[in-house]
């Protein structure tokens, strides 16, 4: 971990992401329009989450904080929401299970994936 994890950061599921972008490709807007998730979470808190759901016993360890690591990261969807009427649906924690679930079923070294 860099820095002691209160930058914050917002984590989309990628499904929700592809929505986002299909529904801007087949619209008629033409300027910048924000997709992501505008929910932040202090990125130790994620870590910790991750931790809970796969049940590892694994440490967090934190290292120095670059010099150019942004303190806060978190969009803004208003015009995804007013033009494409699209918002993400994936909660954090659902889209950590779906994503550990997919690389455990497409991982050659299912070992790489298991609680230590």
């Amino acid at each position: 971990m860099f820095g002691d994890g209160s930058q914050t950061r917002s984590f989309c599921y990628v499904l929700d992401l592809i929505e986002g972008i299909y529904n801007l490709m087949l619209s008629n807007i033409n300027e910048p329009v924000n997709l992501g998730n505008p929910q932040e979470l202090a990125i130790l808190e994620f870590a910790k989450t991750v931790l809970k759901i796969t049940g590892s016993r694994s440490e967090i360890t934190f290292k120095a904080l670059p010099v150019d690591d942004p303190k806060i990261r978190q969009l803004d969807i208003t015009k995804a929401q007013e033009l494409l009427n699209w918002h993400p649906k994936v909660e954090l924690e659902d889209g950590i299970r779906k994503t550990i679930e997919y690389f455990r079923a497409n991982n050659p070294k299912p070992d790489l994936y298991e609680a230590n």
